[in-house]
């Protein structure tokens, strides 16, 4: 008996109760389309986060003062004052790897325009801090080198800010007060975006760090410095060399902990990563749940047709049917209606991410290879739930089948 006369038979049996047919295709259905878009909205968020990581810098690098142990306690980053202005000077100079560099110091304040105010973070940092982060302006310009080492009151706007304080007004040129200390507006920065850790990068006043670090904060140190690797082949060379440096600027011994912390934004992607997979294989296992208890719904089924079709098997064995078209021919309905639940599970959790990212705005990507996968599983559920009762089938004694009413 080939194939597609064993096909054409599996049909048939199966059209004489299509709504029994139905129900049994409706648990594959709902696991695979769960499946389906579990899988879209876990690797829709994953290519969105690294997408905004990315717009970081790929060769960005951050240094900040911290340790794991110092005199016995374990502070983290942040948790000391060793780090200089000078050792960002000493980076930018002794560190052929890297090409820019930027001091960074940073405190929460209320900025206050008019009769507009609006809490954000204000960053001290100098002016290749743009390079390193590869952040145009938007409107205006950058303050400028002189106004660093004179710690000017002079500031450039997210455009957050710009949005909350200057709504369809051109801010350049305007003062804004900061802790009661005027600050000239020179430039707005383009749109950047969110970040892949949270928060809004548009939420941000730019000053010079000086200004920030005696105005502002009354502070001698600083609070971390950021840096540019020549190229993303040259982040690693560039970690070593400022390690290296750093460690012998603040006299750490061998074997001492570093009072240090430096982290590039492939860590933070790798760290990213490496979460959205975790959290989009346990949705997926969860959704696949339901895979398996339609591949019980069809092995019900299937055990059920065994019975009321058990006299039709006698018939096919007595005019010269093997135990193995038999077997075959109960396996290829097992298989067609999981298939069959697979390709329109598909179809729905197709247009389940389409409707979830077009009504709640939230990524998802429907992979070429998660649809193979889910059609796959689909097909694996049918053989391995369908075999007990096709094997059932094809054991029954001829005679006994023949009897049976």
């Amino acid at each position: 008996m080939n194939f597609m006369m064993l096909l054409q038979l599996g049909l048939q049996a199966l059209t004489r109760n299509r709504m029994r047919a139905a129900l049994t295709v409706l648990g594959i259905v709902i696991g695979v389309a769960a499946v389906i878009a579990t899988l879209a909205i876990g690797q829709g968020a994953r290519a969105a986060v690294q997408q905004q990581i990315r717009s970081l810098g790929a060769n960005v690098m951050s240094v900040i003062p911290g340790t794991v142990t110092a005199g016995g306690a374990r502070m983290g980053g942040g948790g000391i004052t060793t780090m200089t202005p000078e050792d960002a000077e000493a980076i930018r100079r002794e560190c052929p790897s890297v090409v820019a560099v930027s001091p960074s110091v940073r405190r929460t304040a209320q900025v206050v325009a008019g009769n507009m105010n609006w809490g954000t973070t204000i960053q001290g940092v100098s002016v290749e801090y743009l390079d390193i982060r590869q952040w145009p302006i938007g409107e205006g310009a950058m303050f400028t080198d002189a106004d660093v080492r004179g710690s000017a009151k002079v500031c450039v706007l997210g455009s957050r800010v710009r949005e909350m304080l200057f709504a369809g007004v051109d801010p350049v040129g305007s003062v804004v007060r900061i802790k009661d200390i005027p600050f000239r507006v020179v430039g707005v920065l383009s749109f950047k975006g969110g970040q892949g850790m949270g928060g809004d990068q548009d939420d941000v006043v730019l000053a010079p760090w000086t200004t920030v670090q005696n105005r502002l904060i009354g502070i001698t140190h600083i609070q971390g410095i950021n840096v540019s690797a020549a190229n993303e082949k040259l982040v690693d060379d560039a970690r070593t060399q400022i390690t290296e440096l750093l460690r012998q600027r603040h006299r750490i011994r061998p074997g001492m902990d570093d009072d240090f912390f430096i982290f590039t934004q492939m860590d933070i992607a790798s760290t990213a990563e490496s979460t959205s997979k975790v959290m989009t294989t346990l949705l997926a296992s969860i959704a696949a749940v339901s895979l398996l208890v339609g591949g019980i719904g069809i092995m019900n089924i299937m055990l059920v047709s065994v019975t009321e079709r058990t006299r039709e098997i006698g018939i096919r064995r007595a005019i010269g049917a093997t135990r193995r078209d038999i077997l075959l021919q109960f396996l290829v309905e097992s298989v067609f209606l999981s298939l069959a639940g697979g390709a329109i599970g598909v179809s729905l959790g197709i247009g389940a991410a389409t409707l979830i990212t077009n009504i709640a705005r939230w990524p998802t990507h429907v992979a070429p290879e998660v649809v193979a996968l889910a059609l796959g599983f689909a097909s694996f559920v049918g053989v391995f739930f369908g075999f007990y009762p096709a094997k059932r089938a094809a054991d029954l004694d001829v005679i006994e089948s023949l009897r049976y009413e």
